[in-house]
């Protein structure tokens, strides 16, 4: 984010955000993408934060930071493999040029950091949110039962949803960056 901003780009793409891990109340995992959006003048378009995360308290986190979360034709915010989530969004758009004009009127009243705009998973490759909330359920289990923690948890899990989605994950994954990468283009080009 930081080297969009000196580059002069001001939206990017990625599948998902980062966030507040789960049972941060006691590790304090936060990853630093949050911090960085708070204080970094750059859009990212994505599919919402990544399901293995701790979504309520990564958007607390964006509010409690000036952060607002637009989601693109959704009121609910995505949980990256899932269209959905239990969580609203704090704005919705139905254009680009909606998103286009929100954000630089933020930058222009001199308000810091980002904005998430959180484009759902084409409903064709998206993942049944009580399938993948099972899988993940499964995944931190096992990362516990084997006495993980810190920074082993993230690629555990990610492997270990993979593994046993047998490579579905992966597919959803691949198919919301390409839908990112079209949405991101209509972003630019207002």
């Amino acid at each position: 984010m930081i080297c969009a901003q000196l580059a002069g780009i001001e939206v990017f793409v990625t599948g998902g955000i980062g966030g507040v891990h789960r049972e941060a109340e006691t590790t304090m995992d936060i990853s630093d993408d949050l911090q960085e959006l708070a204080q970094t003048n750059v859009a990212v378009v994505c599919a919402g934060a990544k399901s293995i995360l701790d979504i309520g308290l990564t958007l607390e986190y964006l509010e409690t930071h000036g952060v607002p979360v637009v989601g693109f034709e959704t009121d609910v915010l995505p949980a990256f493999y899932t269209r959905t989530s239990p969580f609203n969004v704090n704005y919705r758009v139905d254009i680009a040029e909606e998103a286009s004009e929100m954000i630089r009127t933020k930058w222009e009243l001199g308000l810091k950091g980002g904005v998430v705009i959180a484009n759902p998973i084409p409903e064709q490759d998206a993942l049944e949110e009580a399938f993948i909330t099972g899988v993940i359920e499964t995944a931190l289990q096992e990362a516990k039962d084997n006495g993980m923690s810190g920074k082993k948890v993230t690629p555990f899990l990610l492997g270990k949803v993979k593994e046993l989605t047998e490579g579905i994950s992966l597919t959803a994954n691949i198919a919301l960056v390409k839908h990112m990468l079209k949405w991101d283009l209509k972003l630019q080009s207002v």
